[in-house]
């Protein structure tokens, strides 16, 4: 997660949302990327779609078994469809997304052999997005 977070400040410092992921295959990585929505003016270019097209490249061909996503802050319902699609393993993110993130429905839109874990590092994920808005709503 403390990669992902790098990821993380690079789209704090480049006026991004800052989320950041990284995808781990046999404790290696071998992708990363942070939000890239404002650089592209793309509202698909969220951390996670980055860095399941890198994932994807790196391994030459669409699914992620046996890959892990450390992301910072809990996927959206858009990149959660991406991961169902290229049945990622196991999902790791810090903060939640009490709005916006997957677990606001009633079932998992995941695969269902995913597996799931929260809250990793979460006061650092969250207090780096609530450093970013605060900046935002003060700059405005």
């Amino acid at each position: 997660m403390r990669e992902a977070l790098k990821e993380a400040r690079q789209s704090f410092e480049r006026d991004e949302v800052p989320v950041g992921a990284v995808v781990v295959i046999n404790c290696r990585i071998i992708a990363r990327a942070h939000n890239l929505t404002e650089t592209l003016n793309d509202v698909t270019a969220h951390a996670e779609m980055q860095v399941i097209t890198a994932a994807a490249s790196y391994i030459g061909g669409k699914y992620l078994k046996d890959c892990t996503l450390y992301v910072t802050l809990e996927p959206c319902l858009m990149c959660a469809g991406a991961l169902y699609w290229a049945q990622i393993t196991r999902i790791v993110y810090g903060a939640t997304d009490v709005k916006r993130g997957f677990s606001i429905l009633p079932s998992s839109p995941l695969h269902p052999d995913t597996t799931i874990t929260s809250g990793v590092l979460e006061k650092e994920c969250a207090a780096l997005l609530t450093e970013f808005f605060k900046k935002k709503r003060y700059l405005n």
